[in-house]
């Protein structure tokens, strides 16, 4: 192996010790401390690295010899794999179990000795920095009597099974009223409803904007999605997921659900089919044990499903969702279950014994992370499979050395894995060919990056999927970088998969932060903030890197109603472009009604 060309390790760098706090896609988390002082600049000559191509044995797996040098890339060029080992990650700042931490490259403070709750997204509410215990206690015993349509319950053995049904209620939320369209003639917004009275010409209209009007709990709730299928743009929060025309806001549909909605898989499938975990009960015991089917088009509940809950430790997960071709998987500490998508009749079930997985990744692919016993539990041991969706069994299997865990699956085609070792604040990415071997380590260098994994809470479970700030094609991968601090500009980094290295980078327009979504078509599809008097924008970029084309430019007279949506959540579809809040909560009801929770931009 070559040495690297400066004694600057090649891996990520540290992240920024003071970013602006409201600036780019992690708005409002708490920054980073500075890299310790002490950190090496030099990797050790035998740091081992967190790849390795042995599967765990007893569980049926292929074998597979070792990679050299712990899966490191060989050959000319290669780097040195060194500054994983020695580079001051972020992770060694989450020391807790917690996967669903959102962004794991800058935006999270030093921690207490004791694992800490993620950061709520709702902007400073009541449980920030607390333990995930307390949390998730209070988030069950602080359930509140709604508005004559919810209850709370006692959340006993004896609770009745809960059926979801498509209403059409009094509750059921409504947008803003109609928006004046605009002609590109007006002189400035006359008034708060009248959101394109200061369009200019070349500006996107703003086709409604939604207020919350759900009676939430005193400590709010996280929203699901958006996700867009067809002419309707879906969100779920609380105990209700409700379906909204793209065009003019108007509500298609609203379903009730009995209990709380406690997870969703990541994307529904192309005709709308999709699956979410509602809670078996209303109280401190409330299991997310409950699957049901629902047509996000028309808001259609399907079949139903309960699966087991989990006993020991196991008990204490939840569980996450994936979908891949005609199968759901549900999974978590210990568990997991494979369902078909059309009918729920169950296709597997996790092994009882040997390396277990604890989550999917789905899509394209159908991709699990296990864990593998040990015989010293402070020794952990990882691997990823892709896995037949009709059956769970293996395709091929990939271990990863001693102590690194899998983090995210940035893309399961091409498969980009994003992996930690939390108590050595370590951290990597990796790519993976489609027969399982190692493809390339990405050298990132000494930019500090920010994907945001952000989302709903999740305790000891961990969520794959569900990153912005990073896309993937056959060959590339594409990674933001972070804004150093406050209206500084950042870019996006172009890594050969082959090789891992940086091709070319692409900066953000001055004083704006702009953010990989997904691949639309050959481009890199992104969303570009809005600053104090500019609105945000859809952009494209090329394979080949340059300047980012807009594709939707929103107007400047709503900057400051873009800006006010914390932790946002972004769908673009049939040309329109809608961001909501990723949390709901307030000091009261009043207030509580005023909360943005939704907007769509189109042309």
């Amino acid at each position: 192996m070559t040495q690297p060309p400066s004694n600057q390790p090649p891996g990520f760098g540290a992240p920024n010790p003071n970013p602006d706090p409201n600036q780019g896609p992690n708005q409002g988390v708490p920054p980073m401390p500075p890299a310790p002082p002490q950190a090496p600049q030099t990797p050790p000559p035998a740091a081992p690295g967190p790849y390795g191509q042995q599967p765990q044995p007893g569980y049926g797996y292929p074998q597979q010899p070792p990679a050299p040098g712990y899966g490191y890339p060989q050959g000319p060029g290669a780097q040195q794999p060194g500054p994983y080992g020695q580079q001051p990650g972020p992770y060694g700042q989450q020391p807790g179990p917690y996967g669903q931490q959102p962004g794991p490259y800058g935006g999270y403070p030093t921690q207490p000795p004791y694992p800490a709750a993620p950061t709520p997204p709702g902007g400073g509410g009541p449980f920030k920095g607390k333990p995930g215990v307390i949390v998730a206690a209070a988030v069950a015993a602080l359930l509140v009597v709604g508005a004559g349509t919810w209850f709370a319950v006692s959340g006993g053995d004896d609770e009745k099974e809960p059926v979801a049904q498509p209403t059409a209620t009094s509750a059921t939320p409504k947008p803003s009223d109609s928006v004046d369209q605009g002609n590109g003639s007006g002189d400035g917004r006359n008034s708060e409803d009248d959101l394109n009275a200061g369009r200019k010409p070349g500006e996107a209209k703003v086709n409604w904007l939604l207020k919350n009007n759900v009676d939430l709990p005193r400590n709010g709730a996280d929203v699901f999605g958006p996700w867009i299928v067809g002419d309707v743009v879906v969100k779920g929060m609380y105990k209700s997921l409700d379906g909204y025309s793209l065009g003019d806001g108007s509500v298609k549909w609203h379903l009730d659900l009995p209990f709380e909605l406690c997870t969703t898989a990541p994307e529904p499938t192309a005709d709308g089919s999709f699956v979410i975990g509602v809670n078996d009960s209303a109280g401190d015991r409330a299991k997310c044990t409950e699957l049901q089917k629902i047509d996000l088009k028309t808001g259609k509940v399907g079949w139903k499903k309960s699966i087991p809950k989990g006993t020991g430790f196991s008990s204490l997960s939840d569980i996450t969702l994936a979908i891949s071709g005609n199968t759901v998987t549900a999974a978590g500490t210990g568990n997991s279950y494979g369902y078909s998508l059309a009918d729920g009749h169950q296709l597997f079930t996790g092994p009882t014994s040997g390396c277990k997985p604890y989550a999917f990744a789905g899509g394209a692919k159908l991709v699990s992370a296990a864990s593998c016993p040990t015989s010293d539990y402070k020794n952990k041991q990882e691997q990823i499979s892709e896995v037949d969706p009709n059956t769970g069994k293996p395709r091929w299997t990939f271990k990863l050395q001693p102590n690194w865990e899998v983090d995210k699956i940035y893309s399961v085609n091409p498969l980009v894995v994003s992996a930690q070792q939390r108590d050595e604040k370590k951290w990597t990415v990796f790519a993976v060919t489609p027969t399982g071997k190692l493809r390339s380590q990405i050298q990132g260098g000494t930019d500090k990056y920010a994907p945001n994994c952000g989302g709903a809470f999740v305790v000891f479970g961990r969520n794959l999927q569900g990153c912005t700030g990073v896309a993937a094609d056959a060959n590339t991968f594409y990674m933001a970088t972070e804004s150093d601090n406050y209206r500084t500009a950042n870019a996006v980094v172009a890594f050969d998969l082959n090789t891992g290295k940086s091709k070319w980078r692409a900066a953000a327009p001055a004083e704006r932060t702009i953010t990989p979504l997904r691949m639309e078509g050959s481009d890199v599809l992104l969303y570009m903030d809005a600053s104090y008097d500019a609105g945000g924008a859809v952009a494209t970029l090329a394979p080949t890197g340059g300047a980012p084309k807009i594709v939707l430019q929103h107007p400047a007279s709503t900057a400051e109603i873009e800006n006010t949506f914390y932790d946002p959540g972004f769908a673009y579809g049939n040309g329109t472009f809608v961001v909501t809040s990723g949390r709901v909560s307030a000091s009261n009801d009043k207030e509580e009604k005023e909360v943005k929770t939704m907007m769509a931009f189109s042309k």
